[in-house]
Parts: C-alpha cells; structure tokens; sequence
C-alpha cells in the first residue's frame, strides 16, 4: 500500500481525468460540453476502479489449466462494477443527449445561461 506517485500513476491518471471533467462540468455553458465532462468524469472513476482491482502477476478469473487457486486470479468484483458502470453511463449519456436535442429544438440554443434567461421570460 502507499507508495510514491509513480508508482501508481494510474490511480493519479484517473485522479486527473476526474478534475479535468469535473472542471469541464462546472466551467462549461454548452450543453454537450457539459456532457463531454460528464463522461470524462465517468471514464476516470472505471480507470481508477480498474486499476484497484488489478494485482500484478495474476490473471482474469477464467479458469485455465485446471488451476482454481484464489492466488493466481485477480478479483471479479472490480471489473464487473466497471462493465455495469459502462451500461448505466452510456444509457444516461443518450438520455442526456436527446434532452438536449429536445431543449435545441425549443430554444434553439446550447448555451444554459441563454435557455434559463428564456425560462424566466416563459414565466417557468
């Protein structure tokens, strides 16, 4: 455990990608800009999974040659929580867009500052 930043630079990658989607999320007025970071933030959170759940030397859980030993695998749980990950976030990224393709459609803007200022006027 601990060690120094190089080596676990995938956990500092992941660390990085987060801030910059993050960043990106907050900082943004674009709609798909917004989602961009989004997805950026999502990415990082399954490289940070994925790099907890690999242990060097070991390999994925199929069982090959007859060896069943829990030693010579690395664990399952990681890499599963990353693929459903996936699943949701690609569901929740073509929800978002295709709100956003709505929101285009009435307003004919991307800009969130402009569709609540027409909001407000809409007496919504």
């Amino acid at each position: 455990m601990g060690g120094s930043l190089f080596s676990n630079y995938g956990e500092a990658v992941a660390i990085l990608l987060f801030v910059i989607g993050f960043g990106n999320l907050l900082l943004q007025n674009n709609l798909i800009k917004k989602i961009i970071g989004l997805n950026i933030m999502d990415t990082a959170v399954y490289l940070f999974l994925a790099e907890k759940g690999y242990i060097s030397g070991r390999a994925a859980p199929i069982v090959v040659d007859g060896v069943q030993s829990v030693e010579a695998y690395i664990n399952p749980v990681p890499s599963g929580l990353v693929l459903t990950g996936i699943v949701v976030s690609v569901s929740v990224s073509a929800l978002m867009l295709s709100l956003t393709i709505r929101l285009y459609q009435r307003y004919h803007t991307l800009d969130l500052d402009e569709i609540s200022l027409r909001l407000k006027k809409e007496g919504l």
